[in-house]
């Protein structure tokens, strides 16, 4: 109150403040609760029983946050999980080879454990699949893999767990909203789909514009290719041997060990350059020997099938096969998904040695 100031203004002005904060608050909230309501009728993760009855493709490259809509599409009865180096394997592809419906929910940069979150949300939403292909790579014989469950980017934990009610708590925030706004901006015509429905995406360049020159600058480290040692693996003592432990087989195993007899179970080492591989004759290449040889046990006690493609052969060593270390041209991955068919359905070992059935 200003000195000298009747009562009467001071009261004015008592009640200006009461009207400004109640006023912004009102907005405030209203603004809020509108959004909310926004998030919850559009749901572009269709999570919300009385959300809009509209189509809800994939607007979004967040492949963490949009493959469960993919599952709960119950369009498709097998799958694919992995990391990038799986994800150019086109489901039509494997339609044709193998008689059942595929999505590819392979996941950039994925740790074992949240393919493992994919996997295991597939059966219980959709039902036990009829198939599925695990992409393998670095990421299952990671001994870290316990304490390294999810990278940088997050993993939306909600999304794949059987509580509807903290979907409603995790459903409010700016991406979401963002999303949301992507696919009302879809069915005006304004935003286009991102990703095909069977999750498959093209993420490499377009192959006319390869570049081997290029390529070999990504491949490797000084752009100049090298040619590996010819040594046998380095040999690993019993000790050595215990002493190991890859957490993320476990996953696998119990994973394997939730479906039924009838699931063709394929495991897949995936053909990532001899740049990316462990150098011959190391301790490392004879880490990555021991978890192939754990994964074999496995794949066998759980009637599983394992091809390897990771190894130094005339596809691996190649680099006009490559874009990088990890990622092979789509040609390629048309190679792949065709040798996978004939190796997994009929048998047949390559001419060319550039695969290995470890387990039938």
């Amino acid at each position: 109150m200003i000195v000298g100031q009747p009562p009467q203004a001071h009261e004015r002005e008592d009640r200006t403040w009461r009207y400004f904060v109640v006023s912004f608050l009102s907005v405030l909230l209203g603004g809020i609760a509108v959004v909310y309501l926004f998030v919850l009728l559009v749901d572009p993760y269709a999570v919300i029983p009385f959300s809009l009855p509209i189509e809800r493709p994939l607007v979004s490259i967040s492949q963490r946050h949009m493959y469960p809509l993919i599952v709960r599409s119950r369009l498709f009865d097998s799958l694919v999980v992995g990391t990038s180096t799986s994800r150019l394997l086109d489901p039509e592809l494997l339609d044709k080879k193998f008689g059942y419906r595929f999505a590819n929910l392979a996941i950039d940069s994925a740790t074992a454990w949240e393919q493992t979150m994919v996997l295991d949300y597939f059966r219980r939403k959709a039902g036990p699949p009829k198939a599925i292909i695990v992409g393998l790579d670095a990421a299952w014989c990671d001994q870290n893999a316990d304490r390294a469950r999810v990278t940088f980017r997050g993993f939306p934990d909600w999304l794949y767990d059987d509580k509807p009610w903290n979907d409603y708590l995790n459903l409010f925030n700016s991406g979401t909203v963002e999303i949301a706004g992507r696919l009302v901006g879809y069915h005006w015509g304004l935003y286009p789909e991102r990703v095909r429905r069977d999750g498959y995406e093209v993420f490499v360049p377009p192959d006319p514009t390869y570049d081997l020159a290029r390529a070999r600058q990504h491949i490797w480290a000084n752009g100049i290719p090298e040619t590996p040692p010819e040594v046998p693996p380095l040999p690993l003592s019993p000790d050595e041997r215990r002493a190991l432990s890859f957490p993320a087989l476990a996953w696998l195993d119990a994973s394997l060990a939730a479906l039924p007899p009838s699931t063709l179970k394929i495991l897949s080492f995936m053909p990532v350059h001899i740049a990316a591989q462990p150098r011959p004759g190391t301790h490392d290449e004879a880490i990555e020997l021991e978890c192939k040889a754990r994964i074999r046990d496995i794949a066998h006690a759980r009637g599983a099938k394992v091809i390897d493609w990771r190894f130094n052969s005339s596809l691996t060593r190649n680099d006009a096969n490559y874009w990088d270390p990890l990622h092979f041209r789509v040609p390629i991955a048309a190679r792949i998904a065709d040798e996978l068919g004939q190796a997994v359905l009929q048998g047949i070992a390559p001419t060319d040695g550039d695969y290995r059935i470890l387990e039938r």
